[in-house]
């Protein structure tokens, strides 16, 4: 049986036909000794039909559909033209080699003519390509590697091309960095505190929020000069004129040691570092949480902006918790438990990430297995909306939160839930009004653009017709002050006559 491959490269496809097999074998390891050799390789690969690509547009669009496995207008047509003709109701005499099975399946779909995908086949393709320019006439080297690269980085900039807003990527990144700050802060308040506790060790107890207490030892510094006068300024840090006066009065009867000027400048340092860390992390939560609106708007009102970043963030990609199913969004986050369980023949675990949900903690004991399964699947479903709708809306996610919080009603009241096919009719009705309302603005917007246009228009044409007025008019006179000028001119001469 006659075989072809098909072998696309970064300047056109081409089509090989397999002869001669018998000299190497079909066996993989013989076709490895012969690729090195471009004699022996060459009496067995002869190339039938090369297409060259038009542009470097046309190349990225015909190696984008061969990466996802379609058979592009293009390539259909070339192998149509080159390869043996099947008639209908009978067996092709003939193969066709690819690289990729999914391709493949999509050519003999279109064209009927069997392709086989196989290790043999890989080792043709590898002989092929490192001696392609002998192939093809005119083609060096240097223009095949140039086509190639500027093929790789268009291919890789059309790979990452996505819409800015929904950028899910930004989202872990953002969670990521904000465990990690909490780690960070958490450490270097212990250290301030264990520090400046040697000088004040009473202010722990007074003050036992991290943040304030590291503003207040900034104000505080030495104990030894704290008076009066800085009490509005503790007050206004504290935000409780009672708890200053008790730093005040805490200070003075303090039973830590003193301190030089030189470790109290580097306790204030670290303190304003601290501080400053702080409120970077709470920048940062803020940013997560308007981010987190725009990316997965329905996520965070069903289940909120931080347990819906950590399920992304544990996924991958906003993508892939759209692609798992329900049973694994309930267990995500609690992989160890669940190895384990399956290990020791145990009780596999109920909850994972969504634990974190307030509906979970809200639920009773006995019913926490049953509520996290019903919310590990409008999270799936939310996740879906959000990842494949065009439109950011948030209405599919608060009727997704009233109907967990009608299920948990029904769990411990015993109150019948509505039908899911009527809460989520009412939450398209709201997000067809919603998209209403942004096409009218939308129309607002061009209708006062159009005006605009029409007054600017209008304006252009007065100031025209006035130009074309005032040309007339210079030009009378102009000819009246020649006339004066003439009339002038002969009153002289008769003067003087």
């Amino acid at each position: 049986m006659a075989l072809f491959i098909l072998y696309e490269s970064a300047s056109g496809f081409a089509l090989f036909d397999i002869k001669g097999l018998d000299e190497i074998g079909q066996a993989a390891d013989k076709v490895q000794e012969s690729v090195s050799d471009l004699q022996r390789f060459g009496k067995v690969a002869k190339m039938a039909a090369f297409k060259p690509f038009a542009s470097a547009a046309d190349a990225l669009e015909q190696i984008n559909a061969v990466s996802e496995a379609q058979l592009t207008d293009d390539l259909k047509n070339f192998l149509t033209m080159n390869l043996p003709k099947v008639k209908d109701g009978k067996k092709a005499k003939f193969q066709l080699g690819v690289a990729e099975p999914k391709l493949g399946s999509a050519i003999q779909e279109a064209t009927s003519v069997p392709c086989v995908c196989n290790e043999f086949i890989g080792e043709l393709l590898r002989g092929i390509r490192a001696h392609f320019t002998r192939f093809v006439d005119n083609l060096k080297d240097e223009d095949l590697r140039r086509a190639q690269l500027g093929l790789a980085h268009s291919y890789s900039r059309a790979k990452v091309k996505f819409n800015v807003n929904k950028v899910d990527n930004m989202v872990i990144q953002a969670i990521a960095l904000l465990d990690t700050l909490d780690k960070d802060i958490n450490t270097f308040i212990m250290r301030v505190r264990e520090w400046y506790s040697w000088h004040f060790p009473e202010l722990v107890k007074i003050v036992p929020d991290n943040y304030l207490y590291a503003r207040v030892a900034l104000v505080v510094k030495d104990k030894g000069s704290l008076n009066e006068e800085k009490l509005p300024e503790l007050a206004e840090v504290l935000a409780d004129e009672a708890k200053a006066k008790e730093v005040l009065d805490a200070a003075k009867a303090s039973m830590g040691q003193d301190i030089s000027a030189i470790d109290l400048i580097n306790i204030e340092t670290f303190a304003r570092r601290v501080i400053s860390l702080a409120e970077y992390r709470q920048k940062l939560h803020t940013y997560l949480n308007d981010k987190m609106h725009t990316v997965a708007p329905n996520l965070s009102a069903l289940i909120g902006e931080m347990v819906g970043a950590r399920l992304i963030s544990h996924a991958g990609s906003l993508t892939n918790l759209a692609k798992y199913p329900a049973s694994t969004v309930q267990i995500l986050g609690a992989e160890k438990a669940l190895f384990r369980a399956l290990k020791t023949k145990g009780n596999t675990p109920k909850y994972g990430l969504i634990f974190h949900s307030s509906f979970i903690g809200r639920a009773k004991q006995r019913n926490k297995g049953r509520i996290s399964r019903y919310l590990a699947n409008k999270c799936s479903i939310a996740s879906r909306i959000d990842c494949f709708l065009d439109s950011a809306t948030s209405a599919f996610g608060e009727k997704l939160r009233d109907q967990v919080e009608e299920r948990l009603r029904f769990y411990e009241e015993g109150v019948a839930p509505r039908k899911n096919l009527a809460v989520m009719q009412e939450a398209m009705d709201k997000f067809k009004g919603q998209l209403a309302d942004e096409e009218i603005v939308l129309d607002d917007d061009k209708a006062a653009k159009k005006k605009d246009k029409k007054k600017k228009k209008r304006a252009a044409e007065d100031d025209e017709d006035a130009a074309a007025e005032e040309v007339p008019k210079k030009a009378k006179k102009s000819k009246k002050s020649e006339g004066d000028d003439g009339e002038k001119k002969k009153k002289k001469k008769k003067v003087e006559a």
